[in-house]
């Protein structure tokens, strides 16, 4: 599991809940190094942080949508930039949240989302 976010507060607390279960979760600042990691080894299950400055989501998402195996893509991002939050859907992403509902989902969704594709809701 990969998660991107530039927010180092918010990146500890994305850890910290992955930790807790035992999911190996690899963090990045920047969207390239995180397209890099992923093209290296594809991991089960992709975070974003919608909101990162410089992220083409229309891009990244193509790039990440052809590994093999396909992982499942979870965005989040500000509730008020709803424009965003409907781009990543578009895009192709799997599950997309206001922060708010990430942060409150986070500790049930993270273990889910670190299962294989194939189980993973």
């Amino acid at each position: 599991m990969i998660h991107l976010c530039d927010d180092l507060i918010f990146t500890s607390k994305v850890s910290g809940v992955a930790r807790s279960h035992g999911v190996a979760l690899r963090s990045t600042k920047s969207a390239d190094d995180l397209l890099t990691f992923c093209e290296q080894s594809p991991p089960n299950c992709v975070i974003i942080d919608l909101n990162v400055p410089g992220l083409d989501i229309e891009f990244a998402t193509q790039r990440l949508i052809r590994l093999q195996p396909r992982p499942l893509l979870v965005g989040y991002g500000s509730h008020v930039d709803t424009e965003t939050l409907k781009r990543a859907r578009q895009a192709g992403f799997d599950v997309v949240w206001p922060r708010s509902k990430f942060v409150e989902e986070l500790e049930t969704s993270l273990p889910r989302w670190a299962q294989p594709p194939e189980s993973a809701p």
